[in-house]
């Protein structure tokens, strides 16, 4: 059998993303509580996710979301890591602004707890790719798309995504500005 550079970079991409779910999975979580939910897309998914990011760019004159799907495209996958709107209870907390979990439910707020979860565990699979030196990137707009579309069920309300590519230059530089700072 004889198996060309092409194919063994795209099968090393789809190994370290299955790694990457392992470690947002093992990853460090508040009160030992997992929220987190991963979904890898290639194919037709990772197409239909593309196709969506360029029609919200369109419908919200964010021209980001379609540098973004263009960098999607090009990537052998993606991984979605989202985390659910199950904030722990911790009555006493405050740190989402809120007085209790009750209040910060009823606001529709994101438990800090919860979105801190979703930072280390985006951070330990991040990092894996980073070990085997697969280019990646944060988007919050795959991440956001994938929440408005429902990739993910009902209750994930945050999410990242992560496309995976391996190529002579990454394809995550040279890119135009997303956004402006004002």
């Amino acid at each position: 059998m004889k198996c060309t550079s092409t194919d063994a970079e795209k099968r090393a991409a789809f190994a370290v993303a299955d790694l990457m779910a392992a470690a947002a999975r093992t990853a460090p979580k508040g009160c030992g509580v997992d929220n987190i939910e991963v979904v890898i897309l290639d194919g037709k998914e990772k197409e239909k996710l593309s196709a969506d990011m360029r029609r919200i760019a369109k419908e919200t004159d964010t021209e980001f979301f379609n540098r973004d799907a263009d960098n999607v495209d090009n990537s052998h996958c993606i991984i979605l890591i989202g985390v659910r709107d199950n904030p722990l209870g911790l009555e006493q907390c405050g740190s989402c602004g809120f007085e209790n979990c009750g209040y910060a439910k009823q606001a529709g707020a994101n438990c800090a707890f919860n979105i801190t979860d979703l930072g280390i565990a985006i951070g330990s699979a991040v990092s894996i790719a980073a070990d085997n030196r697969i280019d990646n990137r944060v988007f919050y707009s795959a991440g956001k798309t994938a929440v408005m579309t429902e990739v993910f069920p009902k209750d994930v309300k945050v999410a990242y995504g992560i496309p995976l590519s391996t190529s002579a230059k990454s394809i995550f530089f040279d890119r135009e500005p997303g956004c402006v700072l004002v």
